[in-house]
């Protein structure tokens, strides 16, 4: 069987469309809007970082323009009747369609057992299982709690200072006993039990084997990618190669997976149903958690665009930025921009600006105005660039 070559242009147009690149905005986004976008890209990574927005907003902002926050939050944190999304770990921590939970009820048995998670947080699967389960009774009796909520956790901040209190919850969350019901000013997570959250018919889905869940990740994977490798298929739902492996052969028997090479040299997947355009129309700014390049090899391979966030680069060390975000225009990565919103001042400050040497000469234009743009839709008054 002769293997299709696809040019890198055509690669990184097929990416684009299976990301939801390449369509006019819609003049007014709503949620449905909104859910369409969730659904292709299959979920929103969550970052703690909000030097500009929290990283979870940005992808749909992407792809969307200016839509409504407040949809995102409904959807995600909202009154049952609302809620479409659950928090869980996938990618890294993630928003994620409720279907998508019996999907990843192996990595939740994985936790209960204590093979998956951090260090001592493993430890309330198995010797201090008994600590980790009064604290789940007592959310049983007295409804959504924080960490803060519990005296053993008091005093205790940050993401690097967790209590035992704080990772024996997070075990719990892990193995699916509890989920986050909301969260609090601050971003605090509120956990409850998944039962109280997520819908009786999400919970009452039979579980699937485990080969089948994997399968159905891996097609996921590779819809919402267009054309991958094995690397980043597998990297999407952070799966195993042995997990990874059976996967994509079934797959690829079943005639979902095509094999095909980009540009002679590297074996890739084109999922059956990828769009193919001939020319791609976009102007966006991108997380750094964005699915389009949070696999920064992939990035470096389908744009030529080598990135590495860089907050924890000491400033003095530092290329580009402390949270720099690229900027697509058409089929290329044609800038990056270190940004930060000023809320005291309504400024969306643009500490630095690079345009790539293959830059389009309307690269400037085109992200002058998707900087403001960016500004009307996080509610401040203009753009000041500090340095070009």
């Amino acid at each position: 069987m002769e293997i299709e070559r696809i040019g890198l242009p055509s690669a990184r147009r097929i990416a684009l469309a299976a990301q939801g690149f390449g369509r006019s905005r819609p003049e007014t986004p709503d949620i449905g809007h909104l859910r369409r976008t969730i659904e292709r890209v299959q979920l929103h990574q969550i970052d703690s970082v909000n030097v500009l927005s929290r990283a979870h907003y940005l992808p749909a902002f992407s792809r969307l323009g200016r839509y409504d926050r407040t949809d995102l939050d409904a959807l995600s944190w909202g009154p049952k009747r609302q809620r479409r999304l659950f928090e869980y770990w996938a990618h890294e921590a993630s928003l994620l369609p409720f279907d998508i939970q019996p999907l990843l009820r192996w990595r939740m048995a994985s936790a209960d057992r204590g093979e998956t998670g951090w260090g001592r947080m493993r430890l309330y699967a198995t010797e201090r299982r008994t600590e980790a389960m009064a604290l789940l009774e007592r959310i049983r009796q007295e409804g959504p709690l924080a960490a803060s909520d519990f005296e053993a956790h008091k005093g205790q901040s940050g993401w690097w200072e967790w209590s035992d209190t704080k990772r024996a919850l997070e075990w719990l969350f892990w193995a699916g006993h509890i989920t986050t019901a909301t969260r609090r000013r601050g971003f605090e997570r509120v956990y409850d039990l998944t039962e109280r959250v997520l819908p009786a018919a999400v919970l009452a889905i039979p579980t699937p084997s485990e080969a089948d869940a994997h399968r159905a990740l891996i097609e996921r994977a590779a819809r919402a990618h267009g054309i991958a490798t094995d690397k980043e298929l597998r990297d999407y739902f952070r799966q195993s190669p042995e997990q990874a492996r059976p996967a994509i052969a079934a797959l690829a028997e079943e005639g979902v997976l095509v094999p095909v090479s980009i540009e002679g040299k590297r074996h890739a997947w084109l999922h059956r149903e990828a769009r193919r355009p001939r020319r791609i129309e976009a102007s966006a700014l991108l997380a750094p958690f964005d699915p389009l390049i949070w696999e920064r090899d992939r990035t470096e391979r389908l744009f030529g665009f080598h990135y590495r966030i860089e907050i924890y680069v000491p400033a003095e060390r530092r290329r580009h930025g402390y949270y720099v975000l690229p900027f697509l225009l058409g089929d290329r990565l044609a800038a990056r921009v270190d940004l930060k919103s000023d809320r005291a001042a309504s400024r969306l400050i643009v500490q630095s600006l690079h345009l790539e040497t293959d830059a389009p000469s309307h690269t400037r234009e085109a992200l002058d105005a998707e900087l403001e743009e960016m500004a009307r839709w996080l509610g401040l008054d203009g753009v000041h660039v500090v340095q070009m």
